[in-house]
């Protein structure tokens, strides 16, 4: 059982800033981050959660902290510290590329040990990803943060969520998030550059052997999704909504995916994939990285049409 007034859902990770260069000399500062946009969701979405990381005191960490509150996460596990704010420069948005300053930003210096007492205790579901598990120190606290939840019965969802990054180096740190996770999320991009030279279908069976009894979500973008468990796969087509952009789509999907879990465990998986292709496809009709909210994502499942894979 959950202990009161605390998060259900525990989405780990970063938050930080993206700056995007937009034509000539102009720059956009927009707050983001993956695991960020994946408890802004959740939270939305009417799922208790609370999103476990460090962000500065600065006009950059304040807005973070703002719209965590407007989002209506649990502020208590967010940490923010006299450190510098963690910052995404995007020189170039299509194709996108990109790079990080942050050498020693608030990230990094996030603490487990002052989350809430008896976080553990209430959370059923605990979100880890992208790159927070690749920036040291921070990574090797969660990767313990991981197995410590893990070691307590709970469940864990993972989304790799490739970023440049990521090299080499992250191979036995993608192998053990995936020997324990429940749940993972995995896009098609994901597997072009962390299984370089494997197919789809391989780099799945290479998921399956490291973990045998997750539940995976393949993600192809405009080509829809598939839902592999143990037992089966299920696919689904997107659902056609005017699009804007579909910045945060992927954090979307899972945030849905997981509220969906936790509001109906009994439904059937396709219910579950439903909705977070809905969650997806209802992000995708606002600019930046939305949040909406369960009503907007039922009243797509309701009224709209899907566009089947081919």
């Amino acid at each position: 059982m959950s202990t009161p007034n605390h998060a259900r859902f525990v989405v780990f990770g970063e938050a930080l800033t993206d700056f995007i260069r937009d034509d000539g000399p102009n720059w956009r500062a927009i707050a983001g981050g993956s695991c960020w946009n994946v408890a802004r969701v959740g939270a939305k979405l009417g799922i208790a959660t609370g999103f476990a990381g460090a962000v500065s005191r600065d006009v950059f960490g304040q807005e973070l902290a703002t719209l965590s509150q407007q989002a209506g996460l649990d502020l208590r596990y967010l940490q923010q510290l006299d450190k510098a704010p963690f910052l995404a420069m995007v020189t170039h948005k299509h194709p996108p590329q990109y790079f990080f300053v942050g050498d020693d930003s608030a990230d990094l210096h996030f603490d487990p040990a002052k989350l809430p007492h008896g976080w553990l205790d209430a959370a059923e579901i605990v979100h880890f990803g992208s790159i927070s598990l690749y920036r040291q120190p921070l990574a090797a606290r969660l990767l313990e943060t991981a197995t410590a939840v893990k070691a307590a019965g709970k469940r864990i969802c993972f989304d790799p969520n490739y970023r440049a990054l990521m090299d080499d180096g992250y191979q036995p740190i993608l192998q053990r998030m995936a020997t324990l996770a429940d749940y993972i999320k995995i896009s098609d991009e994901d597997i072009a550059h962390l299984f370089a030279g494997m197919s789809e279908d391989a780099a799945i069976a290479q998921l399956r052997a490291w973990s045998p009894a997750a539940t995976i979500l393949l993600t192809r973008g405009a080509a829809g999704m598939a839902l592999i468990s143990p037992t089966g796969t299920l696919q689904r087509g997107v659902f056609a909504v005017d699009l804007a952009d579909t910045v945060g789509a992927g954090d979307a999907s899972m945030g849905g995916w997981m509220a969906s879990l936790l509001t109906r465990p009994a439904a059937a998986p396709a219910v579950h994939l439903a909705f977070a292709a809905a969650t997806a496809a209802t992000a995708c009709r606002h600019n930046g990285a939305y949040a909406p909210g369960w009503g907007e994502v039922e009243a797509l499942i309701d009224t709209a049409g899907t566009r089947k894979d081919g």
